[in-house]
């Protein structure tokens, strides 16, 4: 990774502490070009190196790419098995730069899906860079933020079932320890490419209160440029958490 210029203090205000971002656009961006649709994700994963520069260049200190949902499950089999080679590619090509940069990796969503090459490699990229301190990468793959709850909700029956928890004592702070996120700060921004204006069942739990930024750029074309202009969109923004003033 080349590292990009940090921003300047002051330039746009505090930057959010979490910034989660939901890469779209690859297919279209291919189509565009009539080119194959696993170049498209090749190009999507040039910008997540790019963005992951430009969150370390700007004092983010969580940055979450939503990588691969679990409705892609049901995308033609040829382009599922590029996107999990691709994947594999990613996480052995870029482990010792993520580590060296500072870069904890984590990923989150239903593993059981995946292979054992691909499961390997997950693990080895998690323990490899687990010493990082200068930016949490966290990667969202065969994941849905129903599916998160319900297991969640799941988890939260099996206790009281056995006698672990009393359901009245259960709290907001109790429930999100059973997410996948435990431990994990809320997203102060979420980021979506491509035009599209919905969170497609990312994070649902966890945007309660974030700022939604949604950009026209296709996620191939992102770069540091509109990462820090929706930091600085972000930086004018009144953040009320639902208390209302005046």
């Amino acid at each position: 990774m080349s590292a990009f210029p940090a921003l300047q203090p002051g330039a746009v205000g505090e930057p959010p502490r979490h910034v989660a971002i939901i890469m779209d656009g690859n297919r279209r961006w291919a189509q565009a070009r009539s080119l194959p649709v696993a170049l498209g994700h090749r190009a999507g994963a040039d910008a997540a190196r790019r963005t992951i520069e430009a969150a370390i260049g700007a004092g983010v200190s969580w940055l979450t790419l939503f990588a691969f949902s679990s409705e892609n499950w049901a995308r033609p089999a040829d382009e599922v098995q590029e996107l999990t080679a691709l994947l594999r590619h990613y996480l052995r090509a870029e482990v010792n730069q993520l580590s060296r940069e500072g870069v904890r990796l984590r990923v989150i969503g239903d593993r059981g899906r995946f292979g054992d090459e691909t499961l390997k490699a997950i693990d080895a990229a998690e323990q490899r860079t687990a010493g990082g301190l200068r930016l949490n990468l966290t990667v969202a793959l065969s994941y849905g933020a129903r599916a998160e709850i319900v297991a969640a909700a799941k988890s939260v029956a099996a206790a009281a079932a056995k006698g672990e928890l009393n359901p009245e004592e259960l709290d907001a702070t109790a429930f999100e320890s059973r997410l996948f996120t435990a431990g994990m700060p809320d997203p102060d921004l979420i980021i979506r490419t491509s035009g599209e204006r919905r969170l497609s069942n990312f994070l649902l739990w966890q945007a309660a209160y974030a700022e939604l930024t949604f950009l026209p750029v296709l996620w191939p074309d992102f770069g540091v440029t509109d990462f820090n202009a929706a930091l600085a969109d972000y930086a004018v923004r009144e953040r009320r958490f639902g208390a209302r003033i005046g």
